[in-house]
Parts: C-alpha cells; structure tokens; sequence
C-alpha cells in the first residue's frame, strides 16, 4: 500500500502532538500531581504511536509504546515524577523528532533510539507489578481520568456501554479485526477503555476476545448490528455501565478533572467541525490573485476618473468595497498566532537555564497575537537570539542575585501586542542591565568609535553600537552566547520585515529588547511620489507626515542639507541623488518632503511631486536584485507601470 500520499498530513499531526507532548511535559514538570495533564500526555503518546504504526516507522512506534508504558506507571502512583523522567521523556521527543524528520528527508527511519527505550524498559520493570485486571464491569478498576469521564457524560446524558467482543476460532490477522471495530465504534461516540489494553491488541497479546467500554448517544441495537456485519466479528454482551457501582478508581476522585474532561470532549468536537488544513501554497496562489484583483481595481478607478459616467462610477465602487472586503478576509485567513512561535521556547529556556545553573520563570504573554504566515516563519530566529542573550549574559546566577537583594529565581518576560497595523514583541529580563559605560570603551577599544566621538555620543547611540557586526562585550566565547553575538544577525533580520528594534536597558535592573513588526508583508498602503519621470512607493507606517519648503530654509551642518521642522532639525536626503535619477533643478520653486521615522531617529526625503496614497501589492525582485540597500520590492500599479518601494529603515 502506498503511505507516500498521507505523508503531509503525517508530519503536520506528528509535529501537533510532539509539541503538545513537549509543553505538557513541561507543564507535570511544575505541577507533578495534576493527571489531567498526565492523561493528555498519555492521549498524545497513544495516537502518535498509532500514527507511527500505519505509516511502518517500528523504531518510533516502539519508543512511544514505551513512553506509555512509563506514562501509565506515573498515573498508577507507582512511579513519582521527578526531574530525572521529565529529562528521559524530553530526550524521547527529541529522538522522535529526528526520527521522524529523518524518515521524511530520506524515506528511512534512523535507528537512534536504542538506549532511551532501554531505559524507559528499565524503569517500566523497577515501577512495575503483577495486578490481574478484572473483567466483571460492577468489579472494573478505573482510573481517574476515565471515572471524571464517565461522570461528565453521565452528566452531558450520554450513555456509557461495556461491550465484550468475540473473534471467530482460527481468525488470522487478530489485530486488524480489532482495529475495525475500534473504526467502527468511534463513528458512534468515544471509546474511553479497553481491556486487554490497546497496546496488546496491536501485538495480538490476547486469546479471541476482547472488551471495550464506549460511551455515546446512539441506539445501541444500530450500534450492535454494525459490529456483527464486520466478518469474524460477534458482539458477545453490550451491558450499560452503572458509574455508582463501578467507582473504584486507584487515584481518588476530582470533580476538577471531571469539569476538564468534559470541556476537553465539547472543544475538541468543536475544533473537528470548525476547522480545515489549508496547504500553505494555496494560500499564497490565493494571495497573489488578490494582489492582482487589488492592481486591477486601481486601473478600473483610473479609467473612470477618465469618464464622468454615473452608472460605470457606481459599480467600481461597489467593487472596490468588495474587493476591500475579499482583501481583509484573506489577509485573516493567512494570519497565524505567534504562539507557534513562542511555543518552543519553554523547552529551550529550561535546558539553558539548567546547563547554566541559574533558576529561571519564563512568563509568556500575549501568545494569541495574529501575525502574517511570512513574518512568523522569519521571526523564530531572531528571538533565540535575544532569549539566549538574556540567558547566558543578561540573567546573574542565584548567589549573585542573592547578594544583590534580587529573588534568586530570574524573570524572563516574552510578551507580544498589536498596535494598530503593527505587532510590539518584547523580550525582557530583570537581570544586571548593560552596563553603558562598558560598551562605550568597549566599542572605543575595538575600534567601532575614536575616543572624541565615545565622548560625544549619547547613551542611545552607544547602545545601538551592540547592533554592529562582531561587536560583543565578552571577553569569552561560549556555546550559548554573549551579549552583542547575533544581535547584528537580529538586527538585519527585522530590518528585512520591515520592522524596527530597540533597547532599553537599566544597569542592575535589567534589559527589554522591543521590536516592532507590520502585521503583513504581502499588501500595505503606501505613498506614491515622482522623482524625476519616475514614480516611487514609500510604506505608509513609515511616515510621519509630508510637507514642503523652499530652498531657502535648507542649512548645511557638516556637510548635510538640514531643515528646521519646528524646533528640530531634520536631516535631509534628495532621492534624485540616491536614486540617481535625472531631475529638473527646483530653482526658487517649493520642494516636496517626506518626513519618515526609524524608532525614535528621523529624517526628510525630498522629492518633486506626491502622487497620492493608494494600496500596493509588495512582489519581490528575484536573487538577482535583491539584498540592494534602499529598496523593499516593486509594485505594479493601475497603468501597467512598475514602481520600486523604498525600503526606508536601510536609509537611516
């Protein structure tokens, strides 16, 4: 049978139930006595191992086959979770996703997992003992998860059903036979336990019969009829399963549990019927026609500025208000929460801080904020940066915080918001601050500054030295980082999106990193202006205002045009000389200029003629002419022609 063509819908819900493992575990870590998280821990393990199964990985399959061995064990009682079998556990899944990121490169599964399933074997025998389970449903031990289930259905009025299973003599394949009536049950309702366990039933560990306890809302005849139609198949008994006599339970009861299981089965139900996988390309095929539909609707209102027609002028408005409305649904549906992003950073802040021996509370914020898919495949790597930085040369150990009046256990704050078109992410920690001073004579000492300019430059510009390649203020190098490593690679990297970044730092309080990013980058509103005959594209959220002067009112300030905005000089670049473009002289005559922002920083950009705003689609230039500073993409506008956006923070 060919799996090849499942092979996308694998990965996408092995890589869902890896990273649910993966904050789950994190999560028992802090609260070892919950087993609601131990039971989703268990779910997640139990159906990627299923996964594994059908698509022939063995090696994977087994290591989560024993993960559930150890998981049961841990919510039996019988082995208490400790730090050492959340670290076996987080190495599994770190094992699971080589193996699986290996068989979808090279279509072979890596046999790397030897040691760790040996290990969970080791403890799965040292936690295990010999416990008859019993078959009689009035003497059925449940556990605590299934109990809460049973009651939140009871109290949902679903029916809870004990039915016993019988395989004909002689039946070949006994697995297979049990995985259809697990099929066919689960189009009735959900199948909460089953005795022998799953696990058993997979290996044909079992004689011809097995039990299942289903709960649902369907007619129990319907339900006995279809088993019977499987061939090989007998139900043996269907009994309805009384909860009060079939209380006994080997972890005790929690109506706590009970409300999470149900709001568990209701959301989940919610999200089947309420949600659809998307290939991302489609997605961008989706975007790109829009972006089309936007040129064309601006070349329609072109035409009609032409003809003062009524009728023809009504019906492009009605299609620019649709359009506009098509514009804004695609632009959602391509959003995504940065919590994909923010998601694996838990993991990673607990391995460093532990290789580090400092204590380390990690407070996530704002994980719903909606970025554009582009952005948040381009944001991961900058922030690991930034939050190993806090880490490693940010954050003081214990004894040092100690002595320092601070709690011994560090702050380390990831927080994301949106402000109108744009996203603020802030990575910030109470740690000892950037010490200013040190970076001035650092700075002066490797030669980024002569000593006459360290003494004039403020403390903003100092600090925005850090952000200069190969510029650190450590004297070592280690495997995590050093404030100053990467933060030009930072840097760089949100300039690309269109964003900015900024420090804000304490000495002895700690240090906020903000950037600021566009919520998209496939349409945004845009000025267009003329230099010369050519006509130029300038992103909105990048200006501040426009205005005009005479020739004047220009200054010279070591060597640079200057203009007096109210009280603050601005300095000035003429875009026919940065583009280089053949432009009349404006002798005594009124010049246009933009007035554009980067952070705090600001300067004008003279140009002969403001155009007007108006949306633009971004199309990038190709290899061939990218990466030239100045410029963000072209656009195609109404007439046909191209229009070259200015890429306005590479300017300053």
């Amino acid at each position: 049978m060919d799996l090849s063509q499942y092979m996308d819908i694998f990965v996408a819900e092995s890589q869902e139930h890896l990273d649910n493992l993966n904050k789950n575990l994190l999560l028992l870590e802090k609260n070892p006595d919950n087993n609601s998280i131990l039971n989703e821990i268990f779910r997640s393990a139990h159906t990627l191992k299923g996964m594994a199964a059908t698509m022939g990985l063995e090696r994977t399959a087994e290591l989560t086959h024993e993960m559930e061995t150890v998981l049961s064990l841990l919510k039996e009682g019988k082995i208490a979770v400790k730090q050492d079998i959340i670290d076996l556990l987080l190495s599994c899944l770190d094992d699971l996703n080589a193996m699986i990121s290996g068989f979808v490169e090279d279509g072979k599964e890596p046999c790397i997992a030897q040691g760790l399933i040996d290990a969970l074997r080791n403890l799965s025998e040292s936690g295990s003992d010999s416990s008859q389970e019993q078959t009689d449903s009035s003497d059925i031990e449940f556990n605590e998860y299934e109990l809460s289930v049973l009651k939140a259905s009871k109290e949902s009025n679903y029916k809870s059903y004990h039915i016993k299973i019988e395989l004909a003599e002689g039946t070949v394949m006994k697995a297979a036979r049990a995985f259809m009536v697990f099929r066919c049950l689960e189009d009735f309702g959900q199948i909460i336990k089953c005795i022998p366990p799953v696990q058993d039933l997979e290996e044909e560990k079992f004689d011809n019969s097995f039990e299942i306890f289903l709960i649902t809302m369907d007619d129990i005849e319907k339900i006995a009829t279809d088993l019977n139609r499987i061939s090989e198949v007998r139900v043996a008994s269907i009994t309805e399963v009384n909860i009060d006599k079939s209380s006994k339970t080997s972890a005790g009861d929690n109506q706590k549990d009970s409300t999470e299981a149900e709001n568990s089965i209701i959301s989940n139900k919610a999200l089947l019927l309420k949600t659809v996988r998307v290939d991302i390309d489609r997605l961008d095929d989706m975007m790109n026609l829009v972006g089309e539909l936007v040129i064309n609707k601006t070349r329609l209102e072109q035409i009609a500025s032409g003809y003062r027609m009524s009728e023809l002028e009504e019906a492009i408005e009605q299609m620019g208000r649709l359009t506009t409305d098509l514009q804004s649904l695609v632009m959602k549906v391509r959003m995504v929460p940065i919590r994909q992003v923010f998601d694996r950073f838990p993991r990673m802040v607990r391995d460093i801080s532990h290789s580090l021996n400092k204590s380390v509370e990690l407070v996530i914020e704002g994980e719903q904020t909606e970025l554009d898919r582009t952005v948040i495949d381009e944001i991961g790597e900058p922030l690991v940066h930034l939050i190993r930085n806090a880490l490693d040369h940010g954050i003081e150990p214990p004894d040092v915080r100690a002595e320092a009046d601070k709690p011994k256990t560090a702050l380390l704050r990831l927080a994301a918001r949106q402000e109108g078109n744009n996203v603020i992410i802030e990575v910030e920690d109470d740690g000892e601050g950037i010490d200013i001073n040190e970076v001035r004579k650092q700075a002066i000492n490797k030669g980024f500054i002569d000593p006459r300019e360290g003494e004039l430059l403020d403390d903003k510009a100092v600090l925005n030295i850090i952000f200069e390649p190969g510029f650190s203020t450590n004297n070592t190098v280690n495997d995590i980082s050093g404030r100053g490593v990467g933060m030009d690679v930072v840097k760089s990297k949100i300039e690309s999106l269109n964003g900015t970044v900024d420090i804000e730092t304490e000495k002895g309080k700690g240090t906020k990193v903000i950037i600021n990013l566009p919520l998209t980058l496939a349409i945004i509103q845009a000025l267009l202006v003329k230099v010369g005959e050519e006509q130029y594209a300038i992103p909105l959220h990048s200006i501040d205002e426009t205005t005009f002067l005479i020739p004047e009112q220009i200054k010279m300030v070591q060597n640079q045009e200057v203009f007096l905005l109210r009280d603050m000089v601005l300095p000035l670049i003429r875009c026919s000389r940065l583009l280089e473009v053949p432009t009349a002289d404006q002798k005594n005559g009124e010049e246009f200029v933009v007035v554009v922002h980067k952070g705090a920083q600001r300067l004008g950009l003279v140009v002969d003629q403001l155009v007007g705003q108006q949306e633009i689609v971004i199309k990038p230039l190709g290899n061939l002419l990218s990466g030239i500073p100045g410029i963000a993409g072209a656009t195609i506008l109404g007439n046909g022609q191209v229009a070259i956006i200015l890429d306005v923070n590479s300017l300053f």
